[in-house]
């Protein structure tokens, strides 16, 4: 058993000291949205020189917390899965707790009101979608887990998402926004949710940002759909 300890101690370890690093933490910040960028995109993000960010990339892949896709001469990196993004989350939670007598985090109007979280919606938006499917009975959260019910599956395929979850992903859960300090929706439900929203054209990425825009048919969709205020 002491060993059992010792060993995810060490690998604990391992990850809070890849993570730990400026650099590195911007770089993994950068790519929150779930899209993938060139190690000289990452070492701008980063603030550091190319030769730099290599070593710094190097290390992320190895310790599995980045993945590395080759297309042509280029090399493009990515957070290794949703569980990375995840991690991420909960330290922001962590790190930018307001201390007493402080407002809140430090963050723009943009990004608070609607942004991704990895592949699926945080922000006010976010929380506002998780919040009125719990409400109307759709989905039942917990503080670790949740679950879509019969009803909930049947908005869900009017909305045009398979209530199914193939492999090992969690199809429901929740996750803590750094923002707003409650729940939005995570997993495959989250992801399937967001890609349906943009598929639709209720919102639009903000170029080079993690915040995304309601448009006009959005917020009709958003509150004839779900009830939400977009």
């Amino acid at each position: 058993m002491e060993r059992t300890f010792e060993r995810h101690g060490h690998g604990l370890a391992r990850t809070a000291a890849l993570v730990g690093d400026p650099a590195r933490a911007n770089m993994l910040a950068a790519l929150l949205d779930g899209r993938a960028l060139t190690a000289t995109e990452l070492a701008f993000a980063a603030g550091v020189s190319p030769a730099t960010a290599s070593g710094h990339l190097a290390k992320l892949v190895e310790g599995r917390l980045l993945g590395l896709a080759r297309q042509g001469r280029h090399r493009y990196f990515r957070l290794a899965g949703p569980e990375v993004g995840r991690l991420l989350e909960s330290l922001l939670v962590v790190a930018d707790a307001p201390p007493p007598r402080r407002a809140g985090p430090r963050l723009g109007p943009d990004l608070r009101a609607a942004r991704t979280c990895y592949d699926h919606l945080a922000g006010r938006l976010g929380v506002a979608l998780a919040d009125a499917l719990a409400e109307r009975g759709a989905v039942r959260l917990g503080e670790d887990g949740g679950a879509v019910t019969p009803s909930g599956a049947a908005l869900l395929a009017g909305f045009g998402i398979d209530g199914r979850a193939p492999g090992r992903r969690p199809y429901c859960r929740p996750c803590l926004d750094w923002s707003e300090r409650r729940p939005h929706l995570a997993g495959a439900l989250g992801a399937a949710l967001c890609t349906r929203c943009l598929d639709l054209g209720w919102i639009a990425r903000v170029p080079d940002s993690r915040a995304v825009q309601v448009t006009e048919t959005g917020q009709l969709g958003f509150f004839e759909t779900f009830g939400v205020r977009a």
